[in-house]
Order: C-alpha cells, then structure tokens, then sequence
C-alpha cells in the first residue's frame, strides 16, 4: 500500500512539474532519484554550463521511468550513470527510433573533473548504431561496499572471490569487467575490508589502502543479507540480482537479497545506519561517505569498507531529434 501510494504522489508531482516546465517552456530534465549520485552529477554537469535549478524543469526519476518519460515526450533530456552498453537506452532507440546522445563540452569536463572524482571518456561511436560520432562525456566506477559491522573477515573474502572467479555465470553485460585485473580499480582512498584485502593479496595484487576495522563476528553472522542496487531500469538492479544469486549458490548458510534502491547515496546511507550488509555505489559518493563531505558532511558512514570494483560507469545523456536540441547550450 504504501509503494502504490508513493508511486501514486511521484506520478502527481511529476503532472505537476510538468504543466509548471510547459507553462514556463522550460526544458524538463530526469535528474535522478533523490539521495542518489545520478542527481549529484546531474546538478553537478547543469552547474557546469551555468543552467541553474530555476532554468529548467527537474524530474527525480529513475533511468527506467525516465527513459519511459523520453519516449512519451514528457521528458526532454535524461541523464544516467549507466554502463555501456547500456539496454535502456538500446531498448529506447528501437522505440522510438531518433535518440540523440549529448556530448558535453571540454570546458564543462574540465569544470567537473576539477570539482569531482569524474574524468573525461569517450563513448565510441560503434556502441551504439545510432552514434553518428563519438561522444565525450565523462566516467566514474561502480564498486561494492560492505557493512563492516556485518560482514566479518571470511565473508569479505567470499565475496570478493565469487565476484571475481565466479563473474562468468553472470549472464548481464558488465560482469565480463569483474575481473583480477579491475578489482581495484576505485578503491583509491578507501578502507578496504580485511578479508577482500587478503583474497586480492593471495592473487599477486598489491593492496595499499588502508585496513577496515571489523565489529562483525563470524559466530554471529546474519543469515539474511540486504544487497542495496539502484532502481529497475538502470544495471544496478538486475546485475546485483546476478550478484546475490551467485552468492547464494556458493556460499553456504547465507542468502542475499538485492533491493531496489535510489543507488549510491542511499545504499551507503542504510550501511551506516545498519539496514543495508552490501550496496553498489559509485566510487565517489563511496569516497565522500568516509570522509563525510558532500552529501555526508556530518554524517560520515565510518563502518563501511570497499569489497571490489563492479563496472565502469559513464554517464550517458539522452535526447530525441524531436526536441531539437544538440547540447546544455541550447538550454540557456
């Protein structure tokens, strides 16, 4: 009752902003769900070419909803952190047929990479058949983080050894990047759990962050696990679905669960407030977390811990050639 009542309030809101984004002919644009680091970066890319929060229309969408809102034409542009390819997007370019891929500006990569973790990267054109040229855009990765109250030493091994040795029974397209040779990648600054630590270690890595220090007992172990991902339309939730059942399969006396979710923000959110055992997160907000800055300043999340890297993340920002428009400048 209480989701079909939600989902019921967000349909409003978003008729709402709608007619208010028409009446004013702003350019309405899916942001991202709140407390999640699509909306982070969202606000951060429109910052970056001076579009203010009154100079267009904002839709707190997931990638899923959001594309759905591109295709009906109630959304204008959607900005996702998605790996590539990503099937959203394939899926609405054999809808409708005209998607436009926006390419953002060196000055506006140059503005975010030296107010953030993101760098520049390219998309190449072959990633999608409706590419025309390459896309510059920039990228951050996908990691997971463990809640360092119940995920004991073993376990943290586990873990980052089925993620690892196990990634090729995962049929979604970014488990191929779980491997050896990416698991550190966005561990950068991060405590890393003791027991990933001496998986990757026995397997020739060199691990130099810092050591998580762990509450978590092996006599006490939960049962059942909560994996936080992000929301259905985006890689999150079906890839950490993957994840949990090939966990479930080779570890014997746990069962983790993957939980729909506003994403990073949200998952590294409930770890600290011991609701969550594992949560997909990007590398930055995971780096914020622990340093409690951005969207943790005072509230630091001290009892999470870096298991492993997932998959790269780009952000991707869509359009349709119906709406005529070729770049954030033409917003201004």
């Amino acid at each position: 009752m209480k989701k079909k009542l939600l989902g019921f309030v967000t349909v409003l809101l978003s008729m709402i902003l709608l007619m208010a984004g028409c009446s004013e002919g702003k350019k309405n644009i899916a942001i991202g769900p709140p407390a999640s680091e699509t909306n982070s970066i969202s606000k951060l890319i429109l910052d970056a070419y001076g579009i203010g929060d009154d100079d267009y229309t904002g839709f707190q969408e997931g990638f899923g909803d959001a594309a759905d809102g591109v295709q009906d034409g109630n959304i204008d542009i959607s900005i996702g952190i998605l790996g590539l390819p990503a099937a959203s997007i394939e899926s609405l370019q054999a809808s409708v047929g005209d998607v436009v891929m926006l390419s953002l500006s060196d000055d506006a990569i140059a503005k975010i990479e030296k107010n953030s973790g993101y760098r520049h990267h390219t998309i190449p054109k072959d990633t999608y058949d409706f590419l025309e040229n390459d896309v510059q855009t920039v990228t951050a990765y996908a990691i997971l983080m463990g809640n360092t109250d119940t995920i004991d030493d073993e376990l943290g091994y586990d873990l980052a050894k089925i993620m690892i040795e196990k990634a090729s029974e995962n049929t979604h397209a970014q488990a191929k990047q779980m491997i050896l040779e990416n698991a550190l990648r966005g561990s950068e600054g991060l405590p890393i759990h003791p027991g990933a630590k001496r998986y990757y270690e026995e397997q020739g890595l060199t691990v130099d962050n810092p050591v998580a220090e762990l509450t978590a007992d092996k006599g006490k172990r939960k049962k059942e696990l909560i994996l936080g991902t992000g929301s259905q339309g985006g890689t999150y939730y079906p890839l950490g679905g993957e994840m949990a059942s090939i966990w479930n399969k080779n570890i014997k006396g746990v069962n983790v669960t993957n939980t729909e979710t506003g994403a990073s923000v949200e998952n590294l959110s409930s770890i600290r407030d011991g609701n969550m055992d594992l949560g997909m997160t990007v590398h930055v907000p995971a780096l914020q977390a622990v340093k409690g800055e951005g969207a943790f300043e005072g509230h630091e999340v001290p009892n999470s811990a870096f298991i492993g890297h997932i998959y790269p993340e780009v952000i991707q920002i869509v359009t349709r050639k119906s709406t005529g428009i070729k770049s954030f400048d033409d917003l201004k």
